[in-house]
């Protein structure tokens, strides 16, 4: 089984080990004696972080500041395929564990460092998922004029751990053939810029600012929320012709044969007129008409859920996994590869005896490591 030394905290880091481990790799988290990961101790609406990104992976602690600490983790190294880090700017260049340290004890090493900024004047800036939203105007785009929001959840940290595991799968498709490993590094910052692109571009191609994306509008005619006769909230997307045509008969419009809306572009600039049409459509309807009508013209839509709905979805039930936390059992989502391990988070330390007993230690080294605090 393929090696994965995890040295991470919160979202970032963690996510591209879990999806490591989903994907059959042995992830080992090191963590700092008697604290471990921040996200351990994470309260209100941040609680759920350590089980979710943390499950199926090994919990080793080891004060890599101290020289005994440094050279277990050296000796990890040198059986370990990849190396996540998503410590502050030179925080593994300090500790003399950075990626030229490591390749002098594995040269196949695979190191991935996720970080606020990747290269340029901004690289030594420490930052987190949701200045770096601001920072690259996903913020901006996500609320309302004068009032910037935080997307829902951690997309930045998350996406940057995805692109960062494309970039570790296919250095180890180069290393196959090679024998080399590589230094990768990813920004959130510039994962960031890749996620707001298309604004970007549409920027330069209307040469004018653009509204936030909840007040702009989209690109289609009908693409908002509707309310059904018994109060229930229900988003409606209509982007082709033949769905136009197939969603105008389903709910017996009166403008179906209008050739001022026959084309994407024509109901677009009627948007406001279109909008009031269907809603009062909606309104005169029961929600479970509405979802039948829908559905039987192949119409996309979706009823308005909290995430926490979602534990009795019938789509994604058979796709929950349940884990043990804190003496709690929970149901969380896989990942969407075709296997996730089921393993529990794992306590602080809970392998470190075991790991370090495989490197070659003694049990009256493990005692004397953990009464000087290095592990």
């Amino acid at each position: 089984m393929k090696r994965v030394l995890e040295i991470g905290h919160v979202v970032a880091g963690p996510t591209a080990g879990l999806l490591l481990s989903d994907l059959g790799y042995e992830v080992i988290k090191i963590e700092s004696p008697g604290k471990g990961d921040i996200s351990r101790r994470l309260t209100g609406t941040s609680s759920g972080a350590f089980p979710f990104y943390n499950r199926g992976k090994k919990s080793l602690t080891v004060d890599l500041t101290s020289n005994e600490g440094r050279e277990i983790f050296l000796k990890l190294v040198e059986s370990a395929d990849i190396v996540i880090d998503n410590l502050g700017p030179g925080a593994m260049t300090k500790l003399s564990l950075s990626f030229s340290d490591l390749t002098k004890r594995n040269f196949g090493l695979i190191f991935l460092s996720l970080k606020g900024y990747g290269k340029g004047p901004y690289q030594t800036r420490k930052s987190l998922d949701y200045p770096i939203e601001v920072h690259s105007g996903l913020a901006y785009m996500t609320g309302l004029s004068g009032r910037p929001m935080r997307a829902g959840a951690s997309l930045v940290d998350m996406a940057g751990a995805m692109i960062g595991v494309i970039a570790v799968l296919n250095a180890e498709i180069a290393r196959f053939a090679t024998g080399k490993g590589k230094y990768i590094e990813i920004g959130l910052f510039e994962t960031a810029a890749f996620l707001v692109g298309q604004h970007i571009a549409t920027f330069q191609l209307n040469k004018r600012e653009l509204k936030p994306i909840n007040e702009e509008g989209f690109a289609w005619g009908i693409y908002d929320f509707f309310k059904s006769r018994d109060n229930r909230e229900i988003f409606i997307a209509v982007t082709t012709d033949n769905q136009w045509k197939d969603f105008c008969r389903a709910f017996e419009l009166t403008v179906c044969t209008d050739s001022n809306l026959d084309s994407n572009a024509k109901r677009f600039a009627s948007r406001e007129f279109l909008i009031g049409l269907v809603s009062e459509k909606m309104l005169e309807l029961e929600y479970s008409e509405i979802i039948e009508r829908l559905t039987k013209a192949n119409v996309a839509y979706a009823v308005l859920n909290k995430p926490w709905d979602l534990l009795t979805d019938i789509q994604l039930s058979s796709k929950l996994i349940t884990e043990t936390y804190n003496e709690m059992k929970l149901s969380v989502p896989s990942s969407p590869l075709e296997e996730s391990k089921l393993d529990p988070p794992p306590i602080l330390s809970e392998h470190t005896e075991s790991l370090l007993k495989a490197l070659g230690y003694t049990e009256r080294d493990v005692k004397s490591l953990r009464e000087r605090g290095i592990i």
